[in-house]
């Protein structure tokens, strides 16, 4: 089962820092590859390059009233999300299929049915 994991390309869990400008302030995103690579599909498929996308997911983020005093750690998380998401198929594979068209509200509605299935 490790070997899986172990031989997988060593290029994927190597950080690396961005710099990217957020309302005008310069800050700076340390992620492994493997996420930088997740978020640049997501934000492809919506037509959008990986500084917008991690400027809207801050500014709705904050919108929402969440604290994003780790923000690197949220984008990992976005990023387990999407591909759990994929897995039960509430986001297509297709990556023509822009996120933003997807039916987010009752797509949460079948994620929480399901883990009150899963608690019972």
């Amino acid at each position: 089962m490790c070997k899986l994991f172990i031989e997988a390309d060593p290029t994927l869990w190597e950080s690396t820092t961005k710099s990217l400008r957020i309302d005008r302030m310069v800050t700076s995103v340390r992620l492994e590859t493997f996420f930088w690579t997740v978020l640049e599909e997501i934000a492809t498929r919506d037509g959008m390059n990986l500084v917008q996308l991690i400027t809207r997911l801050h500014h709705e983020s904050i919108e929402a009233g969440h604290d994003l005093g780790n923000f690197a750690s949220f984008l990992r998380v976005c990023c387990g999300r999407y591909l759990a998401l994929q897995l039960s198929g509430d986001i297509p594979r297709d990556l023509d299929t822009p996120i933003s068209s997807l039916d987010s509200p009752r797509i949460l509605d079948r994620e929480r049915e399901r883990d009150r299935e899963r608690l019972h």
